[in-house]
């Protein structure tokens, strides 16, 4: 029995040793790399001169020009006429209401509008309130959206006392990422967006090598802090990356009688 269990012993050793001499794991180096700064090479200065930089100069800004947009910036809706605007359907007059102080509500089931021009990187700003009267419920309660570039949609929704999924209530990155808070005013009460968005790149063969990235201050909290977009902002599906390059701004008409108001929306490209 000493010699069988020896015996044993011995074998089992012997696989155990082999096992891991014939099949060893891979190794691989999943270390960060570390940041390294070229212009910072070199030898360190000893004077304050030499970290100094007088060029380019940037531009002058005023800050509180027309409508309290920055004097740089392209006005798009100052509550005048809808000229800057046109049907996201056929590229007709935008037929949306204009109303006498200074806004303009979605007309029901004329479909969305978009601007004329295209724009790539911008800081955008809207302001939108839903209607006082509260009507419906859940995503059925003052529905609109903002799209960047015609695709990707910051959701605008009435959600005081209104609960619905949080990747599609107010402020979300539609479908993709929900807000780090409500930060939305009484309802029929007005709303500020103030949204940084960098495009996404796409190289020659259409594949797409870099993110795009929305940022987005809700009545000046911030809601979406440089998120990823991860394609498209689709009701079903998952999100797709067709190569595309600049597009406009488009205001959704959510085709349900959201009479959803628009004012003061101006842009800065980036």
């Amino acid at each position: 029995m000493k010699y069988i269990l020896t015996a044993v012993l011995a074998f089992t050793l012997f696989s155990c040793k082999e096992k891991v001499e014939v099949a060893p794991l891979e190794e691989t180096d999943n270390t960060p790399q570390e940041i390294v700064y070229e212009e910072y090479a070199g030898v360190e200065p000893t004077r304050p001169d030499e970290t100094e930089i007088y060029e380019p100069v940037p531009p002058i800004v005023q800050p509180f020009g027309k409508n309290g947009a920055p004097s740089d910036a392209i006005i798009l809706f100052d509550g005048s006429n809808l000229d800057q605007w046109i049907s996201a359907k056929d590229s007709t007059a935008a037929v949306w209401n204009l109303n006498k102080d200074g806004s303009m509500t979605v007309k029901d089931k004329t479909g969305d509008i978009q601007t004329k021009q295209n724009f790539g990187n911008v800081q955008l700003h809207v302001e939108w309130k839903s209607p006082a009267e509260v009507q419906r419920e859940g995503q059925n309660r003052a529905n609109s959206g903002v799209f960047l570039q015609g695709i990707y949609e910051v959701q605008v929704l009435d959600n005081n006392n209104n609960d619905t999924y949080v990747n599609g209530q107010v402020g979300s990155i539609y479908k993709q990422h929900l807000p780090l808070a409500k930060a939305s005013v009484p309802t029929g009460e007005w709303n500020v967006y103030d949204i940084i968005f960098h495009e996404p790149i796409f190289n020659a063969e259409g594949k797409k090598i870099k993110s795009g990235t929305i940022t987005v201050l809700h009545n000046g909290v911030l809601v979406q802090d440089h998120v990823e977009i991860k394609g498209t902002t689709p009701y079903i599906g998952w999100p797709k990356n067709e190569a595309h390059g600049k597009g406009p701004i488009k205001l959704q008409d959510h085709g349900d009688n959201s009479r959803v108001s628009y004012r003061n929306i101006w842009v800065r490209e980036l």
